[in-house]
């Protein structure tokens, strides 16, 4: 007989396993991103097996999302994370659309029920539960780097939250002024000579595999002056930006844990289920040890 390698990835105590694995009755969710990577998927298979769930989770990258959102609906896909650079894109192919999304304009999570795709936005919940955990002062010189779907949950988050002095800083002159106009706050198409103490970074520079993975969103002098500097960069979990800040002793809140926080509100629109905190916490372990 052929022995069979261990997957790094797979808990080997899975009850789905011990069951005889997957079923034609396995719900199958998954995630559609520019940049699939392996953090969601441990995230989810790991609560799946530890509440021995008859789901399994997937990560996927497409070049035609229609037909993506078409197939999530045809076979009846349990639900679907929804990642850069489609977050705006899949507003035009659900049913229905979440007040979370719907305000925001921006949907990172799809719920099918019985071919009704009901759209969601988890990343706004999980950046109000960082901006609160973190006791952020809500005076606090902001700005946020970028225009796209995170930054509108993020822009959203702010305003919701009290911040009044946010500046969005895009380069695309079309969506930044329309976002910081939506919120009465400020625009720049650069940052030139702002020194926030607050940054946000929710564009893709610094992300793992990308063109400018190595880059900083912001000038060294800019992090030299911030108190906070906040990256939603997912992967790395310290991306340049946030080692640069480390180096400066600056408080600093991760992709990772936003991360964590929308997956975990994802989970609970799939399956109904909220797990206790300490199993959270083992499975956003688990998510980060690769």
């Amino acid at each position: 007989m052929t022995e069979i390698p261990a997957v790094a990835s797979l808990n080997t105590d899975s009850p789905r396993l011990v069951a005889g694995g997957i079923t034609k009755d396995t719900q199958l969710c998954l995630s559609l991103s520019g940049r699939p990577g392996n953090t969601g998927t441990r995230f989810h298979n790991y609560l799946y097996d530890a509440l021995e769930l008859n789901y399994v989770y997937k990560a996927f990258t497409t070049d035609d999302i229609q037909q993506a959102i078409a197939g999530v609906r045809g076979l009846q896909i349990r639900g679907a994370a929804i990642s850069m650079p489609w977050k705006e894109d899949v507003i035009a192919l659900v049913d229905e659309m979440d007040p979370s999304a719907e305000v925001i304009e921006s949907v990172n999570t799809i719920v099918n029920t019985d071919g009704h795709l009901k759209a969601y936005n988890t990343d706004y919940l999980a950046i109000v539960s960082l901006l609160r955990s973190n006791q952020l002062d809500p005076a606090l010189e902001t700005v946020v780097l970028g225009s796209g779907g995170m930054a509108k949950a993020t822009v959203a988050a702010l305003r919701d939250e009290g911040f009044t002095h946010v500046t969005v800083v895009a380069r695309n002159t079309t969506t930044g002024p329309a976002l910081a106009d939506k919120y009465g706050f400020g625009y720049a198409p650069q940052l030139g000579s702002l020194t926030p103490q607050l940054i946000i970074n929710c564009t893709p520079i610094g992300m793992e595999g990308g063109p400018e993975a190595a880059d900083l969103p912001v000038p060294d002098a800019a992090v030299q002056a911030a108190e906070v500097v906040f990256d939603v960069v997912p992967r790395p979990t310290i991306t340049p930006l946030l080692a640069r800040a480390q180096e400066l002793e600056k408080i600093i809140i991760t992709g990772a844990e936003v991360m964590s926080l929308q997956a975990l509100e994802q989970f609970v629109l799939y399956t109904g289920i909220r797990p206790e905190p300490e199993l959270v916490a083992r499975a956003t372990a688990f998510s980060r040890a690769v």
